[in-house]
This record gives structure tokens, sequence and C-alpha cells, in this order.
């Protein structure tokens, strides 16, 4: 049997596509190494407790929103929990709550970092975001060709129109310029802020991508109920072949046929949609021309990860669902000053009913774990780890007997279970802007791909977009 389309990862990439394929009548096999769904979104079981891997909000799901637009076409609905407030900012002695209203915020914000630009300032980025999801439908992006490239370039011409005076002016210089006296700590905050959507940090990034980081918690934000991997299961429930625990060990292209060889046996296709990241997906190919294409963009791999901590704490007492916690300096083996912290929610089944179970994240950078003598690695591991907890347990005022059990994961750990140290994606900065970056489709016939090292960026919005502009070129 010859496949129209196969899936390679379930991740949100994977997941989306190939859910937006079924909806429309495609053939399609979604194949995933693991026994769950959501790669970077997944949710697993350690030792019989539940927790999320790393992504623990979804944004988007909002009356109009990608996310939204995403279940809507596939026919199904996730079940969600709206968060707001969206996250609770810790620095210092201040705690700073993001309100999704944005009057309420601007008082808050004045509250513990006065200045007289905040009104103008956040009405800014208010209207910046609100603009972006308005024209979000109407550009796409294609590499298939040179021409291609150039005629899908043509289609930005809104977004370069509505949003010049912010395209081309570095973040941080544009922050400085418009506060004029701005206070390093509230620089900290902000800069949190964006490092956790953006995925890069302002100095980097143009204003346009700082605002819409800084607009993200004025959409309405959820919680996913079960864990992200469970939203993950509810986008592909009406996809006929998805073959969990199903690893990819080798691909050959014969002619116009993709043949994949899997630990559940072979899958002919003659189209190929990778749901992997650019920088390790070489490793299943011998094709030169298909390895050639992964390596024209290694260059664009910044070695950026993640370091995540688990913990299962008894509590009654009520915790928002999520916090940042930012530190005066960046922490031993981090790229960062802050933690992002994630609570269940009481009310979720799917996690020990008088219990919390905890995922805390914070960007860090591959190589500094990678080629560690393993005594030289469980040292560090374990000192950031008991660093993070500690932070935790004196910011949150969390006993440290009320934890019973407690792990963490590095880019090693990410990259035995879900074949990628490098966590985050593509950033779109000053030096990656999207000219410059992989679209969702290859110079390759039937070799497409998905994801956050794709067009167009991170999250569930940034990714379900790269899905639609997959779905967009696909069908012409």
């Amino acid at each position: 049997m010859i496949r129209e389309y196969a899936v390679v990862g379930g991740g949100i990439g994977g997941c989306s596509i190939a859910a937006l394929l079924n909806a429309h009548g495609h053939d399609v096999v979604l194949i995933e190494k693991e026994r769950t769904l959501g790669g970077c979104a997944s949710t697993f079981i350690h030792e019989g407790n539940t927790y999320n891997a790393g992504a623990t909000t979804i944004s988007g799901f909002h009356e109009g929103g990608i996310v939204k637009r995403l279940f809507n076409t596939v026919g199904v609905t996730p079940k969600l929990i709206s968060s707001d407030p969206a996250i609770a900012i810790l620095q210092g002695e201040k705690s700073c709550i993001r309100y999704r209203n944005l009057d309420t915020f601007i008082e808050e914000v004045n509250r513990f970092y006065p200045h007289p630009k905040h009104d103008e300032f956040w009405k800014l980025v208010h209207s910046v975001q609100e603009a972006f999801y308005a024209l979000e439908a109407s550009y796409y992006y294609s590499n298939r060709s040179r021409f291609k490239k150039i005629v899908s370039l043509f289609s930005f011409y809104p977004l370069l129109k509505t949003f010049r005076p912010y395209l081309f002016f570095n973040a941080k210089e544009f922050i400085t310029r418009f506060y004029g006296d701005i206070d390093s700590e509230f620089f900290d905050f902000l800069e949190a802020q964006i490092l956790i959507v953006a995925q890069a940090s302002c100095d980097k990034i143009n204003f346009f991508t700082a605002a819409l980081a800084l607009g993200y918690t004025f959409n309405e934000t959820h919680y996913p109920v079960g864990g992200m991997g469970a939203v993950c299961e509810t986008l592909t429930s009406k996809i006929p072949d998805v073959r969990k625990g199903c690893p990819l060990l080798s691909v050959k292209r014969e002619g116009d046929l993709y043949h994949l060889t899997t630990a559940q046996g072979i899958i002919r296709t003659r189209n190929l949609i990778m749901g992997t990241s650019h920088y390790e997906s070489s490793r299943w190919f011998d094709d030169k021309e298909i390895r050639a294409y992964y390596a024209t963009f290694e260059k664009r791999n910044n070695q950026q990860s993640a370091f995540l901590l688990y913990m299962k704490v008894k509590s009654d007492r009520i915790f928002d669902h999520h916090y940042q916690l930012i530190s005066d300096s960046i922490l031993p083996y981090t790229l960062s000053k802050s933690l992002f912290v994630s609570f269940s929610d009481p009310s979720d089944t799917a996690f020990a009913s008088g219990y919390y179970h905890i995922t805390a994240s914070i960007h860090t950078d591959s190589r500094m774990w990678l080629g560690l003598s393993p005594s030289h690695y469980k040292t560090q591991k374990s000192d950031l780890h008991d660093l993070l907890q500690g932070w935790i347990c004196d910011r949150l005022c969390l006993q440290r007997d009320a934890i019973t059990q407690s792990f963490a994961a590095t880019p090693k750990t990410f990259s035995r279970y879900i074949n990628r140290t490098q966590l985050g994606g593509n950033a779109l900065t000053l030096s990656n802007s999207p000219p410059l970056l992989p679209s969702n489709d290859t110079p390759i016939r039937g070799f497409y791909q998905v994801g956050d090292t794709s067009y167009a960026a991170q999250g569930w919005p940034g990714v379900v977009m790269g899905a639609f502009n997959c779905m967009r070129l696909i069908h012409g």
C-alpha cells in the first residue's frame, strides 16, 4: 500500500498537519517514537506520577485565534481551563500579576514599577498584537524555489506596511529610548517575559517581535486538562492511522516515493512531512540532496535548550497556574535570570488529588551539558536541581518536606526521548528574519517540514501557523 502522506513526529507541528490533512480528506499516517504524543509538549508518567514535559500553557484558542481555528477545522474540542491572570511575576519583593485586561494590568505594573510612560507603552504593545492577529491569515511563505519565495514574500507587504516603524528597530534600543530613564529591574521584568515567549533576548530581536511577546498574556491563555499530551491526543483523535511507539529507523527516496523503515514495518508514501527539528533530522537519510538541504540551515542552530525541574508537592494552598521567578543575575549552567513555574490545576483528575504537580523550566545551552564526563554531568545536574528547587520553595513558601517527588531533565534527557537537544526552535531575530528561515515546503518534491524550526515561530500559535502555511503550500 502506498500512502499519500506520512508525518514523522507527533509534536504540536506533526499532530497539527496530520489532523489538517485528515480533515481535508487526505490519506495520512502519523508516526511517533514515544507512546505518548506531544514531543516537547508531551505529558509523561514517572514512577506513577504525571507531568507535562515542557509546554504547560496554550494561547491562540480565543475566538478568531489560530489555534481555535485549527480545532474548529478538525472538528474536535480540547478540554481547557481559562487562566486569568496568566502569570504571577515574582521579582525581589514584588509580585506583579499579568492580568488579561489592559487597564487592570497597567494599574498593576504602575503599582510595582511606577513610570509615566507605562500607559502609552502597554497600549502600543496591545495595539501591535491586535493588529498582527487581524493580518495573520493574509500572508504565506514558500521556499520551494527562488521564484516561489519571492512571490510569497510579496504577501508580507500588508505586514511590512502596518508594522514598518517597529520591524527595523532593535527592541532593547526601542524600549530604552521610549522610556528614557528605564529602571534596570523593570527592564529585567520585560526581558524575562520576552525571552519565555520569543525565545530570544530583546537585544537580538526587533520591537515588533518583542511587542508580540509582551502582548501574549492580553490574549486568552488556557490550562490543558489532563496535561498537554491530552490536547494532542484530542487533536489527532479522528485520524485513522496514528502509530505511537513507532521509532523511525531510516528513510530512502526512490523515484517519487519515500520508503520509511520503522519499528512497526515499512511505510511507502508519495509525500513525507517531517515534524522534527531541522538540526537533528539528517540522521535518518542517506539521500545527498536531503542531507544538503538540512546542512544549509545548520548555521541557524543557536544550541538553545532547556533545563526542566519536575516536582510533586502535597499542599492545601491555592496556587496560580503559572509563575515567573526573576533573579538578579543569570543562574549557573543557564542562559537566563528567570524560571517559569507551572502548577497543575486542583480539579484536574489526571494529577493526584491533594497534590500539585509542578513543571519548572529555564533556558540553557545544550553545549553546557553534552560531552561532560558522567560524574561531572551528574554533579552539575544535581547542583542546578537543588538550586531551582530551593528557589521555588523559598519564593512560593513551600515546605521542603511537602515535596514527595523531585527530578530533572537536561538537553541530554530530551535527546534520548524526543531526538532533539535544541529546544525552542528558530527565534525570529534581527539576523534570523523570515527570508533566511526554512519554510514548510522544500525544493525537494514531496518533502515538507513542520514544527518550531520552520516557519513561523514558537509555541502553539507559531507552530499551528506553520501547519496552516504547509496546507496552503500543499494545495497551491
